[in-house]
């Protein structure tokens, strides 16, 4: 089914981007997260629209309900995606992270659950089995951030504003930012950056390795060109080469060669590898089918 709302995007998404349908589409005027697929040269990308405008895509109950909704598309839905990009359709902001005002109306137990629900969303985005990229034009701060963390790479826009200000507010980050930020840029450059609650621009995250890329212009553009580069690659040899990195990269060496061996077996079998090897001698382009 074609999606036939016009409101698709509140910028351009991409210069040659065009439209498959929204999951779900009958129903994404109401939805604050949800997604959907792109065709053309585009086929094989997802995007997770993030679509709270009143609260500058807050954490809520609804929203995290519904972003867990896509996930669980881009998962076990009939189309699976081969890359997904997580994009903000509302201006300067791509998750301003916990909605306070809801928060304050919550009992310490209450809270207790929704951190566990959106510690479990983010894993849950961690593990899905294709690459995943965060487009991150506008504020990124605290669960946010920690969304933008669970990715496997992050793209900063010109307006983005990315940190983990919890210490101003007697807290710490709750959704995993105190393990996956030192994992990622190490544990010093962690403390400096949750004890100052400092907040970075573009620049500033990509010297800190918080992001892979710093655009000058929109980071969603640069997010699927990067998405549209690992198309062309085998699914199987993908999905198998992220479960080798996540894996062994809390691992020891020993156990990390094991655990890629394993992962390296799985492929010798499969259809993919012998139409690799038949391409490269053909000289040609090869044609993968995910088996």
């Amino acid at each position: 089914m074609l999606l036939q709302s016009t409101r698709l995007l509140t910028r351009p998404l991409a210069r040659n981007a065009v439209f498959l349908r929204g999951v779900h589409a009958e129903s994404t005027a109401k939805k604050e997260a949800y997604l959907e697929l792109l065709k053309g040269e585009h086929e094989g990308i997802a995007i997770l629209k993030l679509d709270r405008p009143a609260a500058r895509n807050a954490l809520s109950v609804k929203f995290l309900s519904e972003f867990r909704e896509a996930l669980a598309e881009v998962r076990f839905g009939s189309e699976p995606p081969r890359a997904l990009v997580i994009q903000s359709l509302v201006n300067g902001v791509f998750c301003a992270g916990a909605d306070l005002k809801e928060r304050a109306t919550m009992s310490p137990s209450q809270v207790t659950q929704f951190l566990y629900n959106l510690r479990q969303a983010y894993r849950e985005l961690e593990t899905l089995p294709i690459p995943t990229i965060a487009a991150i034009d506008g504020a990124a701060l605290g669960g946010g951030l920690e969304m933008a963390l669970s990715c496997d790479m992050r793209v900063a826009g010109p307006g983005a504003k990315i940190g983990l200000p919890e210490t101003k507010l007697a807290i710490i980050p709750g959704a995993g930012g105190t393990q996956r930020l030192p994992r990622l840029i190490g544990p010093s450059k962690a403390k400096e950056l949750i004890f100052t609650a400092a907040v970075l621009n573009n620049k500033k995250a990509y010297e800190y390795g918080v992001v892979n890329y710093a655009s000058d212009e929109s980071a969603v553009d640069k997010a699927i060109e990067v998405a549209k580069s690992i198309l062309p690659q085998a699914p199987l040899a993908i999905k198998m080469a992220k479960l080798a990195v996540d894996q062994g990269a809390n691992a020891d060496i020993d156990s990390g060669l094991e655990l890629e061996q394993a992962y390296y077996a799985q492929l010798i079998p499969t259809e993919d590898r012998l139409e690799g090897l038949r391409a490269f001698k053909e000289k040609r382009k090869p044609v993968f089918k995910g088996r």
